[in-house]
C-alpha cells in the first residue's frame, strides 16, 4: 500500500509538471518563487543546512546578509523544481530559444581526446546537460543518483535522455561502464562538488574549510587523456531563460598531483559561487564528512 501511494504521488507530481510546462516561463518563475517561499517556511532542516553552509563559506558577511542569500536561494530552488517540466517535456525549439549558450559548446566534437565537462552544482546544471544535447553531436555520458521512487526515477531518465545521443549511469553501479564509454570517445558530464564520503576523496579547502572532495576528476582525466572544460549554468530573471557558459579548457589540469588538482578545482568553484551565490546548491551538506577526530559541522 505504501509503495502504491508513493507511486501515485509521483505520478501526480509529474502530471503537474507536465501541465505547468505549457505556461510562459515568466509565470512559471513566479510560481517557483512562491514554492521557494513555502519551502523556506516548511523546510526547517534544509533551511538550517543552507544557513550553516553560508556561515562556514561566507563568514565575512553579516547574519542578515547570509539569510538574504539563503532566502533568495530558496526562491531559485523552487523555480528549478518546476522547470524540470520544461526540461523534460518542452519542445527542442522552445528550449533552444530559452537557453543562451556562451563559449565553445562544440569543443567535444572537434577534440581528438575525450572531453570532460566540469559542471558544479548550480541550480541550472540540468539545463547545461540539455544544452549539450541540443548543440553538439558527440555522444555523452553522466552519472546520476538513482531515485528511491521508481516512477520518478524512470521519468528522470526519460527526461534527460529524450534528445538521444547520451547515456546516464547510476552511481550505485560503479564507474566501469562509464570508463568504457569514455575510452570509446564519449564525452563526460561530470558533477564534481558533492560530499560522497572519504573514499577516493581528499580533504581540500572549499572556502577555507576542509571538504571531502572526489579525486576522480583529476585521476580520470590523467588516466584517459581527457580535455577538461569547465561549464557554469545560470538561471536568468523572469522569463529570460538560462545562460550556460562553456569556458576555455584548462591547460594546467590534470597534473601528476591529484590533491593539488582537486584544490585548484575547488578554488575555481569558489570564484564562480562568489559571482552567483544565490544559485549555488547550499541545501546539500557539503561538509558532512569530517577528518578523523574532527567534530561534525551540522
Amino acid at each position: 500500500m505504501k509503495s502504491f501511494l508513493s507511486n501515485l504521488a509521483a505520478r501526480l507530481v509529474l502530471g503537474l509538471l507536465w501541465l505547468l510546462h505549457w505556461l510562459p516561463l515568466g509565470l512559471q518563475t513566479l510560481l517557483g518563487q512562491g514554492l521557494g517561499a513555502l519551502l523556506w517556511r516548511l523546510g526547517k532542516s534544509r533551511r538550517r543546512i543552507a544557513l550553516r553552509n553560508l556561515e562556514l563559506c561566507l563568514p565575512e558577511k553579516t547574519p542578515a546578509e547570509r539569510e538574504a542569500i539563503a532566502r533568495a536561494h530558496f526562491g531559485w530552488l523552487g523555480r528549478s523544481f518546476l522547470e524540470r517540466g520544461m526540461l523534460w517535456y518542452a519542445s527542442r525549439e522552445r528550449l533552444s530559444r530559452l537557453i543562451q549558450v556562451e563559449g565553445d559548446v562544440k569543443l567535444a566534437e572537434r577534440s581528438e581526446r575525450p572531453v570532460m565537462w566540469l559542471v558544479p552544482h548550480f541550480l541550472a546544471l540540468d539545463v547545461a546537460g540539455v544544452s549539450v544535447l541540443l548543440n553538439q553531436s558527440r555522444h555523452a555520458g553522466s552519472i546520476y543518483q538513482r531515485q528511491s521512487n521508481p516512477v520518478f526515477d524512470a521519468a528522470m531518465r526519460r527526461g534527460r535522455l529524450r534528445f538521444g545521443n547520451a547515456e546516464i549511469f547510476a552511481r550505485s553501479e560503479g564507474a566501469r561502464a562509464l570508463m568504457r564509454a569514455i575510452k570509446r570517445g564519449d564525452a563526460f558530464f561530470n558533477l564534481p562538488d558533492m560530499d560522497f564520503g572519504a573514499r577516493d576523496a581528499a580533504f581540500v579547502p572549499f572556502f577555507g574549510v576542509p571538504a571531502a572532495t572526489l579525486l576522480a576528476p583529476s585521476r580520470m582525466a590523467r588516466a584517459l587523456g581527457m580535455v577538461v572544460q569547465p561549464v557554469v549554468s545560470e538561471m536568468l530573471p523572469g522569463g529570460q531563460g538560462w545562460r550556460i557558459r562553456f569556458l576555455e579548457p584548462w591547460t594546467d589540469f590534470p597534473t601528476d598531483d591529484a590533491v593539488a588538482d582537486t584544490a585548484r578545482m575547488n578554488r575555481w568553484i569558489e570564484q564562480e559561487v562568489r559571482r552567483l551565490p544565490e544559485q549555488y546548491l547550499w541545501v546539500h551538506k557539503r561538509f558532512k564528512t569530517r577528518p578523523e577526530g574532527e567534530a561534525g559541522l551540522y
